[in-house]
């Protein structure tokens, strides 16, 4: 076991059981033109953690341990986004329609593809999600049971939706997570604080949180 200084406490990390899970690093939640910037929101917070992810995905890669990316995306033919998903309020566009890197939020288009920086190497699993938790209607399940991974720690976008469903499907499934607290973002600095909070309350419900740093201080010590 290597300890890594967490809260609410510290996290016992197993490197033979443990894997990092990037979430939903792609080109349309961190890039303008994409979908996140078609609600209207700004895209640079979400920029500005890109080398911390960087950082993380070489220290895992150093040290062997696995790595999972995952997309939401849906279909071309959207068969697989709900109508009460596409249509939902006063976007710019909306899922499927066409923009800058082509149609938002369908897979094979150059905005659902993981930013370049970012980019899976051969070998690291990429999960396409319709949803916003990572084990619904994916073989994420599936894929980690096969490397033995009882232990998550989770990066990326945006911490109150995507990460922290997936934190809690996770948590329900008997992971222990970690998420990475400078390597995960939202659009809005008030629900990050707020899911982080949420996350390590009472004796780390959901999970625990810790910084890039520790994190790799523990992974290349």
């Amino acid at each position: 076991m290597t300890t890594i200084a967490a809260e609410p406490f510290p996290f016992e990390m197993d490197r033979r059981a443990v894997a990092l899970l990037v979430i939903d690093m792609q080109r349309d939640f961190i890039e303008p033109g994409g979908f996140g910037a078609s609600l209207g929101n700004d895209v640079a917070p979400l920029q500005a953690i890109v080398p911390t992810v960087a950082a993380l995905l070489q220290a895992f890669r150093r040290a062997r341990l696995p790595i999972v990316h995952t997309r939401e995306c849906h279909r071309p033919d959207l068969s697989d986004c709900p109508p009460s998903k596409r249509d939902r309020g006063q976007p710019s566009l909306r899922i499927g329609d066409p923009g800058p890197m082509g149609r938002l939020l369908v897979a094979g288009e150059p905005g659902a593809q993981i930013v370049p920086a970012l980019a899976p190497r051969p070998g690291e699993p990429v999960i396409d999600k319709p949803g916003k938790g990572a084990f619904t209607r994916t073989p994420l399940e599936v894929v980690l049971a096969d490397a033995e991974v009882r232990q998550l720690v989770i990066a990326g976008v945006t911490t109150e939706v995507c990460v922290q469903t997936t934190m809690r499907e996770a948590n329900d499934r008997g992971f222990d997570c970690l998420l990475v607290e400078d390597a995960t973002e939202s659009y809005f600095p008030e629900f990050k604080r707020a899911t982080l909070e949420m996350i390590r309350a009472q004796g780390a419900i959901v999970g625990w949180t810790a910084t890039a740093a520790q994190v790799m201080e523990a992974i290349d010590g």
